[in-house]
């Protein structure tokens, strides 16, 4: 312990200009120290968002929580959307029409030919030939673009343009 003292009484105005230089050198490293806590401190308090008395543990289990909801709610999700899109294959989704005049006496158009598929071709051609006295409607069966019963030339143009996805007026 003496020589320490004796020590610094022979080095004392080193020693004092030393932490003298020293000060101002642990204020700046202080400073350093403080913005980096506040930038710390900021996130932390993005990261919570005002929450009062939550921990960082707690906010992660009740987020871990959240996402486990939203993951089941997006399977439903997912699930419904696979059933509508199911049943929407068996809706109709192309038509195809032609109106034409039946009868060569008669001056307008007023006969028609729809074709109703759906997405694996299948559904109905529904024909109405108007007369001067009469008007007849009748539907005959589609399945996968053809029809068990004989089709008119019409009809064949109404499946036709069902299948090309062809939903203008054409008339012959």
């Amino acid at each position: 312990m003496v020589q320490l003292q004796e020590f610094i009484a022979s080095y004392n105005i080193e020693i004092m200009i030393g932490l003298m230089a020293a000060i101002p050198i642990l204020l700046v490293l202080y400073l350093i120290a403080e913005i980096r806590i506040s930038k710390i401190r900021e996130r932390y308090n993005e990261l919570v968002r005002g929450v009062k008395g939550i921990d960082i543990e707690q906010l992660l289990i009740k987020t871990n929580e959240e996402l486990k909801s939203i993951r089941i709610d997006m399977n439903t999700m997912e699930q419904k959307i696979e059933s509508i899109e199911t049943k929407l294959a068996f809706a109709i989704q192309k038509v195809g029409f032609v109106r034409y005049n039946a009868f060569g006496d008669m001056g307008s158009d007023l006969s028609y030919s729809v074709a109703l598929l759906d997405k694996f071709n299948n559904g109905f051609v529904l024909t109405s030939i108007y007369g001067r006295e009469y008007t007849t409607s009748y539907a005959k069966p589609v399945k996968l673009g053809k029809s068990v019963y004989p089709l008119s030339v019409e009809e064949m143009q109404a499946i036709d343009r069902a299948l090309m996805g062809e939903y203008q007026e054409k008339t012959l």
